[in-house]
């Protein structure tokens, strides 16, 4: 069945911690839905501010793709793996938690947030190898339209994802711009900055919206914009 559904962003569920805002699009930590824990092999969605100097300590993860896309500031990178980095907007990072990886997250700065949001994807299959990547895309997002950013189906200047069945889009979009949304069972659309209009609805910073086997749809800027899509092939098991 058919169906687009619209989230405005005053539906997410909100952690405010004094150091961390966060807005989780599904359920996440102590707040659960049962019927709300992912959009096809999307299972995590937050758009988190980290305050100056701020940030998340060591703590571990297994068994999953998790993608991180800065909006606003830096954010520190460092993991068991030996990898460590400085993320800003325009330079997107995978990382494989595979059979097991401990990694923190910290503002790089210590007198403004950053702002960035952070989504998860199974793999293909548990036990993978842990694994790191990061490539700066902003050049491709400059020249305009929707942009592979994290790919598990080959895209062509993507970082790569060990699923197949999904890919992240990004567009940064000036006012008038439409892109045509991916075909695929489940599409899930966040509204990161700016003013949309989908389906006849106007979406604003912090709206998605959520695309099941809803065909061809055509995305339209009101407002110089950036959106984040994630189109996926299959639904993940819960």
């Amino acid at each position: 069945m058919a169906t687009i559904e619209v989230i405005p962003h005053t539906d997410r569920f909100h952690t405010d911690i004094g150091w961390l805002d966060s807005k989780h699009s599904f359920s996440f930590g102590q707040h659960w839905d049962p019927d709300n824990t992912g959009h096809g092999l999307l299972l995590v969605s937050n758009d988190d501010v980290v305050a100056p100097g701020g940030g998340f300590g060591t703590h571990p993860h297994r068994d999953m793709e998790i993608v991180t896309w800065v909006l606003d500031g830096e954010l520190e990178h460092r993991d068991s793996e030996g990898n460590e980095g400085v993320i800003y907007p325009g330079l997107a990072q995978r990382m494989s938690a595979g059979t097991g990886i401990l990694h923190s997250e910290m503002n790089h700065s210590d007198t403004g947030s950053v702002h960035f949001v952070q989504m998860w994807v199974p793999p293909d299959q548990n036990g993978n190898a842990p694994g790191y990547e990061q490539r700066d895309v902003s050049e491709a997002l400059d020249a305009g339209g929707l942009v592979a950013v994290a790919s598990g189906r080959g895209h062509e200047g993507a970082i790569t994802i060990q699923q197949r069945d999904a890919v992240m889009w990004v567009a940064r979009l000036s006012t008038d711009d439409a892109i045509e949304l991916p075909e695929a069972p489940f599409v899930h659309v966040f509204v990161a900055d700016g003013l949309v209009q989908l389906s006849g609805r106007d979406l604003v910073a912090g709206d998605a919206v959520r695309l099941t086997a809803a065909g061809s749809q055509h995305l339209t800027a009101a407002a110089q914009s950036e959106v984040i899509v994630w189109e996926t092939h299959e639904e993940a098991n819960r």
